[in-house]
């Protein structure tokens, strides 16, 4: 059996320059939103608009999501190099988005109760005001959006893969807590939007059933969103990676690379450690008497999303 040494690149890779970037993105957009939060909430009902409120709740829910994000970072940052950690601290970030994907649902069951409520109970709202503060809070989302899209580029900008290599198969390895902040962020822009559409046709056409039923829309896309982070961050979570193309790749290279002989894999385990990085475990068995695990982690290097490995090769008597 033979284990290829990862404290290197758990040390040196884990906490890169694009997670220091992300960890400032979001604590900018954190102190943002919650002063963007207050506004809201008070301006809704001040001005007695469902849909404003609902957006202030949004936003209040996102504030403390983006804020554990945050602290996400700071925790992966902190412990990087604590040897109890396996393979490093890149799923603290990971368990971060999880964590938001469940508040953003918790804020569209909310958001549909309120509306709801409103529909059966509707009282009058201050449009002009309203509608106001929307536009400023949709102007708040863009700045935030912008901001945590520049860390997006950071990220993607820092990990570049050898010529010929590194295969990404169309999946993106993108940093999946920062893709929970900006999904806050582009929940609020969107339910901003509702808001400002549902103030416009109560004010103009007298539409006030307009104003509960966007917030029930607002929800829809709310829940929907989560739901597709629930699954990306869930599938890193639970190793659920065995239907990744680079399983299939590892089998391509044992089973058939260059005089492997008659050897098949009898046991295999592929897990992700980082950002587009993967772990493998795996049993071969094989009638080369002369291949060993030395030789295959040669053979897997050609991928080098691949970064460590456990090989044991079990000989077929003749």
């Amino acid at each position: 059996m033979h284990t290829h040494n990862l404290s290197q690149w758990t040390h040196e890779h884990v906490f890169d320059s694009g997670s220091h970037a992300a960890e400032r993105g979001t604590r900018a957009v954190m102190w943002i939103t919650a002063v963007m939060m207050i506004i809201e909430i008070f301006a809704g009902w001040w001005f007695n608009s469902m849909a404003l409120l609902a957006d202030g709740w949004h936003m209040s829910s996102h504030a403390v999501a983006i804020g554990l994000s945050a602290f996400a970072y700071a925790a992966a940052r902190r412990y990087a190099k604590d040897p109890r950690f396996a393979f490093g601290t890149w799923k603290i970030e990971v368990l971060g988005g999880f964590a938001s994907a469940i508040f953003l649902l918790g804020v569209a069951l909310m958001m549909v109760v309120a509306s709801v409520e409103r529909i059966f109970s509707p009282q009058p709202i201050h449009y002009q005001e309203a509608i106001f503060i929307a536009v400023i809070g949709l102007i708040v989302n863009i700045v935030c959006a912008v901001i945590l899209a520049r860390a997006h580029d950071h990220d993607d900008n820092g990990h570049h893969h050898a010529p010929g290599h590194g295969h990404d198969h169309g999946h993106h390895h993108h940093d999946l807590n920062l893709k929970s902040a900006y999904l806050h962020v582009v929940a609020d822009a969107a339910t901003s939007v509702l808001a400002i559409i549902a103030l416009t046709g109560g004010w103009l056409y007298g539409w006030s059933w307009l104003d509960p039923v966007m917030g029930i829309v607002g929800a829809a896309l709310v829940a929907i969103w989560a739901k597709n982070l629930l699954r990306q961050t869930g599938t890193v979570l639970l190793d659920r990676e065995m239907d990744h193309p680079v399983v299939d790749e590892i089998r391509e290279v044992v089973e058939t690379g260059a005089g492997n002989g008659d050897t098949k894999i009898a046991d295999l385990h592929v897990w992700r450690v980082g950002k587009g990085k993967y772990s493998c475990a795996l049993s071969v068995v094989t009638h080369d008497t002369n291949l060993t695990p030395v030789r295959v982690r040669e053979q897997l290097a050609q991928h080098d999303e691949i970064v460590h490995s456990t090989i044991e090769i079990h000989h077929c008597l003749p």
